[in-house]
Parts: C-alpha cells; sequence; structure tokens
C-alpha cells in the first residue's frame, strides 16, 4: 500500500476489521480527526519512536491483542507504552 494516503490506509484497516498501529503522527492526526467529526474506524496504536523500544513495543501490542476484541478498541485511540 506504499504511497497510500493516511486515510486510505486507514480506511482500509477499518475495512478488514483490523487496528492499526503506526508511529506516524500524521496517521494519529487522522484518527483523531474521525474521532472529532464521529467517523467510524477500526482502533489506532500510536507509540512515538522515541518513546518505547521495539521489545517494549511487541510486549505492548502482544497484550492489547490479548485483552481486546476488535469491537473493543474500534474508534479510540491507545498509546505506547501502557
Amino acid at each position: 500500500m506504499a504511497g497510500r494516503t493516511d486515510s486510505d490506509l486507514l480506511n482500509r484497516a477499518t475495512s478488514l476489521e483490523r487496528v492499526f498501529f503506526s508511529q506516524d503522527d500524521d496517521l494519529l492526526r487522522e484518527a483523531t480527526e474521525r474521532q472529532r467529526n464521529g467517523v467510524p474506524f477500526g482502533g489506532v496504536v500510536y507509540a512515538h519512536q522515541l518513546a518505547i523500544t521495539v521489545g517494549q513495543t511487541i510486549r505492548d501490542l502482544e497484550l492489547l491483542a490479548q485483552v481486546y476484541e476488535p469491537r473493543d478498541i474500534a474508534n479510540r485511540v491507545e498509546y505506547l507504552p501502557l
């Protein structure tokens, strides 16, 4: 999906009923804008690149996958580290 807009990427994840993980501030803005405007999306997990290690990211994503169903995180933004 290289070259696609953040909106396209989030739409694709939503159509597949997937949560989108990103370290991109622009995608975070897209999700926040959708929340403000009541536009549904599958959910976003965001981590700033300098705020978390790769290992901690993997552990936190694994924990989220174990405790959430996709419907639980729909239309939400979760921030890592937990």
